[in-house]
């Protein structure tokens, strides 16, 4: 418990436009990896504008950047990868080590802009909103034609735990 830092709480919302391998649609599903943890997403059938509003926890030991693999999910083959994508927590990390009791809520902490080197759609802000930091993503995915993927982190502090 001693190196534990805290609960990354990641609310996946939905995908958009994710590529279609199949007749009628895909049969998504999310990995999210952090070090050795995964953790998934249930399998939406049959559709490329999934919605999953379903929310998936990593323990964060060390700010390390959170992968995403999504597959098309097939019963008699292997798989299909719909596109993968890395992003970096470190900003929102940052965010949550300042005080904030005293903020409006929803005023904005920071900002983190798309880049070459991130997988960042638009503009992503992170926010106090409702007594808690929050930054909703919007993550393009690569190594496929099209698609995103529409989260939301938000951090659990964990009794007993290191902390930021």
């Amino acid at each position: 418990m001693e190196s534990l830092l805290g609960l990354l709480s990641i609310h996946v919302h939905k995908g958009v436009n994710l590529a279609s391998r199949d007749i009628g649609g895909s049969d998504p599903y999310i990995i999210f990896k952090l070090g050795d943890q995964k953790v998934k997403t249930k399998v939406v059938k049959n559709n490329n504008n999934p919605v999953w509003d379903e929310v998936l926890t990593l323990a964060m030991f060390e700010p390390l950047p959170i992968k995403m693999e999504v597959y098309d999910k097939d019963t008699f083959s292997k798989d299909d990868e719909l596109g993968d994508a890395e992003f970096d927590i470190n900003p929102f990390l940052e965010a949550l080590k300042m005080r904030f009791d005293d903020l409006p809520n929803e005023t904005i902490i920071a900002t983190v802009k798309p880049a070459r080197n991130n997988c960042i759609a638009e503009e992503s802000h992170i926010k106090w909103a409702d007594g808690k930091v929050i930054q909703k993503l919007i993550i393009r995915l690569r190594n496929v034609i099209s698609g995103e993927i529409e989260i939301q982190l938000e951090w659990v502090n964990v009794p007993g735990s290191k902390g930021l």
